[in-house]
């Protein structure tokens, strides 16, 4: 009889851990969740919590916010730049001032020559806190719980914080990592991050934000904020494989805190699922949230802010405008044109590559015996006939690659043209084209080694 009360009381004990763990979730679900999903619904179901009341800017729910930021940087091996409590900013609101919080992590990277040059990688911290509603004439408190605005960005910011962690031997530039608070009061947080807080900002390469992700994986989008490289980046991940690849958008889905370091002239980049339903009301809390689709997110961004890390110096061309003005008016970008080049039959620039640039490209001699490897980014234009032209490196590695990446895709048979408005144009395109070593003697292309 003992037994049975003991086995009863233990199996009562983790039933009541599971659900404390994971909220509203169901423990059947849990056991069948990735290490990464399961992290994600501790992180969002704490911060988008009742306790934390909405987390208003200056509220206690904003601060304990803060403070498990805090605690789960450190716990994930990130150095913290900021006191605890955040790094504290006052707030002026009509009569009233507010004091918010930032929280700053630091994770060197292992390259002296680069380290002193940092990638911004952001979130917001706050949402809307509460309001009272009246129903059938009692007052009701409503809780804007913020689970997708912004407890997933936050999630996703620590997730990919330890993942970067792990792979410090493998970064060049440094990463901070900032939980910006009263990001809903005119993105106060960025600002004073910015202009007050951050005496090193003109040392900062580039900033990606990450804003409202919990949609699914089918509406990721990438807001580049006018920067070319940045979208010759996002182009350049398509040849990838990767478990999700993002839509590179010309529009601003909404503003955030990008628009500051937008402001610096700091290249900056928004990673979203886009606006949903439940945005800015009460519902958005736990349960909506497509987790699995937020693994697939962050190995994107996790590749993404690998590239940024170990980019060249500096990372991006200070000519861009003199880049743009090399081309006439009429040709259109690949990511704005209504109906997009082929080769084969296809658009996607995989196919490109894997049916006739892997094809035909040889490795130079000079750069297999002086082990050179890596990406060329090779710039190039479809005309109005299908033929390729204006071939150019837009990032290089050296000559010998620089030169036999323009030989094989000058030599492209005719694409069927893109259109736009109706009418065949000239489309601008960007190929990353890969010579990797294998072991001496061999290369890689595409994933294959050959002699």
């Amino acid at each position: 009889m003992m037994r049975r009360v003991l086995a009863f009381l233990l199996a009562l004990t983790a039933t009541t851990f599971v659900h404390a763990q994971f909220r509203n979730g169901s423990a059947l679900d849990a056991l069948e969740d990735s290490e990464t999903v399961r992290a994600f619904k501790e992180h969002v179901s704490y911060l988008a919590s009742a306790e934390l009341e909405g987390r208003k800017a200056g509220s206690e729910g904003e601060k304990l916010a803060a403070d498990y930021v805090a605690e789960r940087l450190k716990e994930y091996g990130i150095d913290l730049l900021s006191p605890e409590g955040g790094s504290t900013f006052g707030l002026v609101k009509g009569a009233d001032t507010l004091q918010s919080r930032n929280v700053l992590g630091f994770l060197q990277g292992w390259d002296k020559s680069m380290n002193g040059r940092y990638i911004v990688v952001g979130a917001r911290l706050d949402n809307l806190g509460t309001d009272t509603l009246t129903v059938d004439g009692e007052p009701l408190r409503r809780i804007y719980y913020g689970a997708n605005g912004n407890a997933s960005g936050l999630a996703m910011m620590l997730e990919l914080a330890q993942k970067l962690s792990y792979a410090r031997t493998l970064l060049r530039r440094s990463v901070l990592f900032v939980a910006f608070g009263a990001s809903q009061e005119t993105c106060a947080g960025s600002w004073y991050f910015l202009n007050r807080a951050f005496a090193d900002a003109d040392c900062i390469d580039a900033m990606v934000n990450l804003d409202m992700l919990g949609s699914g994986a089918d509406t990721f989008y990438a807001y580049p904020s006018a920067n070319e490289d940045l979208s010759i980046l996002v182009q350049s991940l398509k040849t990838e494989l990767l478990p999700v690849q993002a839509t590179l958008v010309g529009t601003e889905p909404y503003p955030g805190d990008h628009r500051a370091f937008y402001d610096k002239e700091i290249p900056s980049v928004l990673f979203t699922t886009g606006r949903y339903p439940e945005y800015n009301t009460g519902r958005d809390s736990w349960e909506i949230l497509d987790y699995d689709g937020m693994e697939r997110e962050l190995e994107y961004v996790y590749n993404f802010v690998q590239r940024l890390c170990n980019g060249p110096r500096p990372l991006f061309r200070s000519d861009d405008a003199a880049r743009g003005a090399d081309r006439s008016a009429d040709v259109v970008a690949f990511s704005d044109v209504d109906t997009k080049p082929m080769f084969l039959n296809s658009t996607d620039p995989r196919v490109f590559l894997e049916k006739w640039v892997y094809q035909y490209l040889k490795y130079p001699e000079y750069a297999v015996d002086n082990g050179i490897q890596g990406r060329v980014l090779v710039d190039f234009v479809i005309n109005e006939k299908g033929e390729v032209e204006d071939v150019q490196v837009a990032r290089g590695i050296h000559a010998s690659l620089d030169e036999e990446a323009i030989r094989v895709v000058s030599a492209s048979p005719k694409w069927r043209p893109g259109r736009h408005r109706g009418k065949k144009v000239k489309v601008a395109m960007t190929v990353a084209v890969e010579f990797r070593l294998e072991k001496k003697g061999t290369f890689g292309i595409n994933g294959k080694t050959i002699k």
